[in-house]
């Protein structure tokens, strides 16, 4: 049985769309809104119309450094409406609001056995696509899902969640594996250094699981953001020495832990000296693929501290995150700052990667 995309032209009658609107990478620093195939799907796959798609720091690495090939249509942080479903599909149907991961792990692997379900070779198969190599395809109009995905990655919305609330799901659960990494516990001093939209959510997160949160971010709306989101007190890194502002906060000792939301490669080396003996770095904007770091040797061999990373989401948080996002435990909502309509994607990727003052988290809107 062969499906359709139906849609109401402006002549009232109902037409098929060959073609839709997509924000495609060309090459370093580019992207051009322009027309290509809507994804046609098989069995087990669904077709969803994006509602909406935030922004990440992942999509702004990748297109203004040139880390990947083009051509590519970027976005993961997603939701929208299903339009089509593929021959076998029974837990989703046409006009089912969702939103999906765009990376499951197989489950059976040696790495998914041990809980590393981002190092499995599964995981790795981006299960998203709007076209070319799959890539998310959120920055388009419509998104093909592929079975594992539609499967074990795809959820439904309720009805009081909007898209635009949904798209955080995904970040959320990022941002959840990264605080559960660095075993952040109830009473512990925790520094977050970074206050753009991962960095807020995992002092969120932090502050969920009973941390005294601080955090430390150049831009005072972001500071100040952070104080009115749990976190007891933020610092403005220009101006402040963190590493005795948090010794003075802990008897002299110093962070229980201090997760990294910014990506310098020198504040790594300023994160294990603000760190107590013992205590905990977790690395989670330190993805860039030829970034080099150096700290001194004695940091880890003597005093003894750890240095962590966390990369992408987890299966075993999926259902955790999406609670956390649907009971609005997380005012997710509240750190939008900026919209932009597909057609203004490259202003929308410039404005997320030079933040002004007022620049929280910044999506993509689809009408």
């Amino acid at each position: 049985m062969s499906h359709t995309v139906a849609q109401i032209d402006s002549r009232g009658d109902i037409g098929t769309p060959r073609l839709m609107r997509a924000g495609v990478y060309r090459g370093e620093g580019r992207v051009i809104v322009e027309e290509v195939p809507i994804p046609q799907i098989g069995p087990g796959e669904v077709l969803f119309r994006v509602a909406a798609c935030g922004i990440c720091g992942t999509d702004i690495k990748k297109i203004h450094h040139g880390f990947v090939k083009p051509p590519q249509i970027l976005g993961h942080e997603l939701a929208g409406t299903v339009v089509e479903v593929g021959a076998g599909v029974t837990k989703f149907k046409s006009g089912d609001r969702v939103v999906s991961f765009h990376h499951i792990p197989c489950g059976n692997c040696f790495y998914c056995q041990h809980k590393l379900f981002s190092q499995c070779a599964g995981y790795k198969k981006t299960g998203l696509t709007a076209g070319f190599d799959p890539s998310g395809g959120g920055f388009a109009q419509y998104v093909r899902a592929m079975p594992w995905i539609v499967e074990r990655g795809m959820m439904a919305l309720p009805r009081d969640v909007s898209f635009e609330e949904a798209t955080f799901v995904e970040p959320v659960n990022t941002s959840l594996k990264a605080v559960r990494k660095a075993r952040v516990a109830a009473g512990e001093a925790v520094l977050v250094v970074g206050q753009g939209p991962i960095g807020m959510l995992v002092g969120m997160i932090a502050t969920l699981e009973g941390a005294k949160v601080y955090t430390s971010d150049p831009l005072e709306l972001r500071r100040a953001a952070s104080v009115r989101f749990g976190a007891v007190e933020s610092f403005d890194p220009r101006a402040t020495d963190l590493t005795g502002e948090m010794r003075r906060r802990t008897d002299g000792r110093g962070a229980d832990a201090v997760i990294l939301a910014a990506p310098n490669p020198s504040l790594v080396q300023e994160a294990l000296a603000i760190s107590r003996p013992g205590g905990r770095v977790l690395l989670f904007a330190h993805n860039d693929p030829v970034l080099q770091l150096s700290f001194p040797a004695a940091a880890i061999g003597v005093e003894e501290r750890e240095i962590l990373g966390s990369y992408s989401a987890s299966v075993d948080d999926q259902a955790e995150s999406a609670a956390l996002v649907f009971s609005r435990r997380l005012p997710v909502r509240d750190t939008v700052s900026h919209r932009f309509p597909l057609e203004r994607i490259s202003e929308a990727l410039a404005l997320a990667a030079h933040p002004k003052g007022d620049t929280l988290k910044v999506l993509i809107v689809h009408e």
